[in-house]
């Protein structure tokens, strides 16, 4: 059995109209709640051993800031293809990983995480910014992913519901 941490982007900051989309940077409550998911996957023993982050810049350093304060202690690699993209893209990655992973996180954007968390486990919980859903998938190796994956959605952890 594998474990997929599917993390949306915290908030970002949208007041510097001359920035194209992928260079927007996190707003001061993305800021906030992107360390405090990091700490709450620590405290529930839900550390990745990986995370594939876009290479946007809010992406990009909600992974970081996660990472940070979770104690991470992998590799934090970033995906151009994860800029936007869709559960065909997610799984593509995610095949080609070995499988010494055994628990591993990709960051991206909606609508890609709504609708991957959703063919993966038949659930749509709504992924609104710095939301985790944990994925516990049926399979051995990594190759063996599909998008109908008959995946159990165990967590779905958003920051403002975390205790104080």
């Amino acid at each position: 059995m594998k474990t997929l941490l599917i993390l949306r982007h915290a908030k970002s900051d949208w007041s510097n109209s001359q920035l194209s989309d992928h260079d927007r940077p996190l707003n001061h409550r993305g800021k906030y709640d992107a360390p405090r998911m990091g700490a709450w996957l620590k405290q529930q023993n839900m550390v990745p051993q990986l995370i594939i982050s876009s290479t946007a810049e809010r992406a990009l350093t909600t992974a970081e800031m996660v990472a940070l304060a979770a104690d991470f202690a992998g590799e934090l690699r970033t995906e151009r293809k994860f800029y936007l993209a869709g559960p065909p893209t997610y799984v593509e990655i995610l095949n080609e990983l070995p499988e010494s992973y055994e628990r591993v996180m990709v960051v991206g954007h909606n609508p890609g995480m709504e609708e991957l968390v959703s063919l993966l486990t038949d659930k749509a919980p709504p992924m609104t910014t710095a939301n985790v859903a944990v994925v516990e998938l049926p399979i051995e190796t990594w190759s063996e992913l599909t998008i109908f994956a008959n995946g159990r959605l165990r967590h779905h952890w958003r920051p403002k519901e975390l205790p104080t």
